[in-house]
């Protein structure tokens, strides 16, 4: 038997419960790992993107009241 009939003649809770436990007990720190450093990259892009957009913003609103001259 190959490994593909053996993982086919398992009961389907050890298919669907018992193998996806393990894996997280396994893995479960490097998958975390990796969702919470996706999490704070979107969240530092987030911010970065609104801050350099109150940035301009801030600028274009003190320079079109300001004074005429300049670039």
């Amino acid at each position: 038997m190959d490994l593909k009939e053996t993982f086919a003649a398992l009961p389907w809770w050890v298919k669907w419960v018992a193998i996806p436990l393990i894996a997280l007990f396994v893995f479960g720190g490097l998958i975390f790992a990796v969702v919470g450093f996706v999490v704070k990259l979107l969240f530092k892009l987030l911010l970065f993107v609104a801050l350099a957009g109150a940035l301009v913003y801030v600028v274009r609103k003190f320079t079109s009241s300001g004074s005429s001259s300049g670039g």
